[in-house]
């Protein structure tokens, strides 16, 4: 059995796992939401600093007599809500469909009000009606668009209803038409360039939810995907128990056989048909292992320099020890939980390194920054352009031959559920290289422990 068949085997429990965590994860709903709501409160802050001072500038530059307090009073208003929804967007409860529509139906109310104090229906500003309404069909539900279109709608009437003149000294109707025309163009270019800014910020923020569940639909299949090649490992390893053993047998019987005992060479050639045997039970054992105890049975405590040792060691004993060189920088001694998984991941890389490289292979392993860096250098041909661009998808392989590439998707797959990841590039003096990252404390004791 390859070590790819062992890599996908020790994992499938880690599969399950990462698909129960998550589930557990935040709704991506409610985030896009909190981005949204984190949206409006910029907007209610331009709208705050824009209402100052355009209330300042008319009442004291343009002679209109408005009534400062009770304007700032509902400016003060809007800061008390745009605080209450900071403090909203920092509780772990997530947000409700009634949360944005309450946002934008306040947000209209307290713009009615300016309105009301500020020549109710004449004032040009009723423009930013249209905001409300443009804002609340992107952001919410059907029911809540209709009731936004109603709210301002009827505040507008409220306006007409109850329309309370504003006072301006010393202006002629024909200065007072212009300053109106003025201020409605300033309505319009205002509600353009704020509509353009956050509808903006608003569809991104959609595109970037939509991408996620993407990414989420697309793991969900690749880990589907490897679940069922485990399964079907496991099944073929335990098929093959039974003609090993019985092969096992069959060579132990010729041992006693004295045509053996006179050839020598056939005699070693026969103990080497009998290891190669053993290594193949040895590998189907370990897979039938890890299928039904993944991070029990094969884990156990280590120090990071002798796991890495470890790794080099076993690998050397079954490929040619010639041609790796090995090189670590690792002297403090680290305490982790040695995993069979990542111990099968980096012999599955060194193996594609071999395949590329038989002259050559390199591997050194340290720690930075609090992640460990293992990195695989060879002499090969590099990867081809599309091999780099499609790295760690299942069947993308330079190899030619079917269902290559599923080492690399494996590889990756396996550092992604240990918060790492696998980078891949050519080298500009020549050959590949491959740098697995993980962080430290996903493969120490305490961490462990704890979960």
């Amino acid at each position: 059995m390859t070590p790819t068949a062992r890599i996908l085997i020790a994992g499938m429990s880690g599969w399950l796992s990462g698909a129960r965590a998550a589930d557990n994860a935040a709704n991506p709903a409610d985030a896009i939401a909190r981005q949204n709501m984190l949206q409006l409160i910029h907007l209610r802050w331009i709208a705050v600093v824009g209402q100052v001072v355009t209330i300042l500038a008319v009442h004291f530059s343009l002679g209109f007599q408005l009534p400062l307090a009770a304007m700032m009073l509902v400016l003060a208003a809007l800061v008390v809500l745009n605080l209450a929804s900071l403090l909203r967007l920092k509780s772990a409860k997530p947000l409700g469909p009634y949360d944005l529509f309450s946002a934008l139906a306040l947000d209209a109310l307290a713009l009615t009000a300016q309105l009301y104090f500020s020549g109710g229906a004449t004032n040009p500003f009723t423009t930013l009606y249209l905001m409300h309404v443009i804002l609340g069909v992107v952001l919410l539900e059907v029911w809540a668009t209709w009731a936004i279109v109603f709210l301002p709608s009827f505040c507008f009437l409220m306006l007409v209803a109850f329309n309370r003149p504003v006072i301006a000294t010393g202006l002629s109707d024909q200065a007072f038409f212009g300053l109106f025309i003025m201020g409605m163009l300033m309505g319009v270019v205002l509600d353009a360039v704020l509509l353009v800014t956050f509808v903006s910020r608003i569809n991104t923020n959609l595109r970037r939810h939509d991408a996620h569940l993407a990414e989420l639909r697309q793991r969900a299949a690749e880990e589907t995907h490897i679940v069922r090649m485990g399964l079907l490992a496991s099944g073929a390893a335990h098929e093959l128990g039974t003609p090993l053993a019985t092969l096992d047998v069959i060579l132990s019987d010729w041992r006693r056989m004295k045509v053996f005992a006179k050839h020598p060479e056939l005699a070693q050639e026969l103990e080497d048909m009998r290891g190669e045997v053993q290594r193949c039970k040895q590998i189907v054992t370990g897979v039938l292992l890890s299928a039904g105890e993944a991070r029990s049975g094969e884990v156990r405590v280590s120090t990071l320099r002798a796991f890495m040792d470890e790794v080099v060691a076993e690998w050397r004993a079954t490929r040619n020890s010639d041609v790796l060189a090995y090189e670590t920088d690792l002297v403090a001694p680290t305490s982790i939980v040695a995993e069979s998984t990542l111990k099968q991941v980096i012999h599955n890389v060194l193996d594609n390194a071999l395949d590329a490289s038989p002259e050559a292979v390199r591997l050194h392993a340290s720690v930075s920054g609090g992640l460990i860096v293992i990195e695989v250098d060879d002499d090969g041909p590099g990867f081809a352009p599309e091999t780099l661009e499609n790295f760690g998808k299942p069947y993308n392989s330079t190899k030619g031959r079917a269902g290559g590439g599923l080492g690399l998707f494996l590889v990756v797959n396996v550092l992604r559920k240990l918060g790492g990841a696998v980078g891949a590039e050519n080298r500009p003096e020549g050959g590949a290289s491959v740098v697995l990252t993980l962080p430290l404390a996903s493969l120490q004791i305490r961490r462990r422990h704890a979960r």
